[in-house]
């Protein structure tokens, strides 16, 4: 299954990206993405949900 950039997009600006930044972090993510699927042996979608965790702690510890 292939993240969808615009949907990917939306959950980066729904988790605290900035909206102008979003379509290019989106591509960003989504090839760092199949970088870990490939070396860890995940599927592309755990690699994904891996990374979107990261980002939602980050931008979470920023806001406080």
């Amino acid at each position: 299954m292939n993240a969808n950039p615009d949907q990917l997009a939306a959950a980066l600006v729904a988790l605290g990206c900035p909206p102008e930044k979003s379509a290019a972090m989106a591509a960003q993510l989504d090839k760092r993405a199949r970088q870990l699927a490939e070396q860890k042996g995940r599927s592309h979608e755990e690699a994904l949900a891996h990374l979107l965790t990261l980002m939602k702690q980050g931008w979470a510890a920023t806001g406080k």
